[in-house]
């Protein structure tokens, strides 16, 4: 997608980062890939041997340009989150494959970065407890799905109710909201639950995902946030992470605004705040 072009490229002109704080991930190891997703599924989906219903779910035309493509987001989601212990918060342009499962992909999503992320920290680097805060507006059902009998990670989704996936997968605390939900009412109830989330799960570590999908602009959303709403929203998360000293890594999900200037106006904003918390 042009959004993963433009909006580095962006944030660099105006500014809000440095040059140099922009890396390119290199593609996870399969052990770590291995320790969230089924071994089966994954040497299949390498060797291009996923069945047409399969391949029809994820919505991709098979190729290995799209499995190394998917691999190399993980591999940077993994590099954030190392990275976040040490600076407080990373962001990953692309990222939150939400939809993929242990055994199976779905709704563009091959394989899950933020789950096997939080599956190296726990594994690796001594975090005893994970935070996943999903608001793309789309349910994160292969992440709720992953970590179901997970006790160490808590996931928390606020989505359409009415949107996909159509079948949604239990969360730990799901927020489904109507369509036409507005810059108000949304902020009102993240306001209100977010914080006392942190209170009761104690995290360690957070995940973010930042899907610009919630605007009014979007075309497969049904939410009406505003692009200073949608500002708002990250603005609330990322300032309990800073104040919590929690570390902190978002992944910018979905965004299908008409104008892709919509897009990346609004995932800029993301960096933007982060950029002003952490300095």
């Amino acid at each position: 997608m042009l959004k993963y072009e433009l909006l580095p490229e962006q944030l660099v002109r105006e500014g809000t980062i440095p040059e140099e704080s922009l890396f390119a991930p290199m593609p996870l190891p399969e052990k770590y890939i291995l320790e969230t997703h089924d071994a089966g599924y994954y040497q299949r989906l390498v060797a291009g041997q996923l069945t047409r219903q399969e391949e029809r779910a994820t919505g991709f035309p098979w190729s290995e340009q799209l499995v190394q493509r998917e691999v190399t987001i993980l591999g940077g989601t993994v590099q954030c989150a190392k990275l976040a212990l040490h600076t407080g918060v990373a962001l990953n342009v692309a990222g939150g494959t939400h939809h993929a499962f242990a055994d199976r992909g779905e709704g563009f999503c091959l394989l899950n970065d933020q789950a096997v992320a939080a599956n190296y920290l726990l594994r690796h680097e001594g975090i005893g407890r994970v935070l996943i805060v999903d608001l793309d507006v789309h349910q994160g059902n292969g992440t709720a799905a992953l970590f179901r009998d997970e006790p160490r990670v808590f996931t928390f989704s606020v989505h359409g109710a009415r949107n996909y996936p159509a079948r949604k997968e239990h969360s730990d605390l799901d927020l489904p909201l109507p369509d036409g939900t507005d810059d108000a009412t949304y902020l009102q109830l993240l306001g209100a639950t977010l914080p006392r989330l942190l209170d009761e799960v104690q995290p360690e570590f957070v995940f973010y995902l930042s899907g610009v999908d919630v605007l009014a602009t979007d075309k497969l959303g049904h939410l009406a946030l505003t692009r200073e709403g949608c500002r708002r929203r990250d603005q609330l998360v990322l300032e309990l992470c800073h104040r919590h000293r929690l570390p902190v890594v978002v992944c910018m999900g979905g965004g299908y605004s008409e104008r892709v200037a919509d897009i990346v106006e609004a995932h800029a904003n993301t960096f933007r705040v982060a950029a002003d918390l952490w300095g």
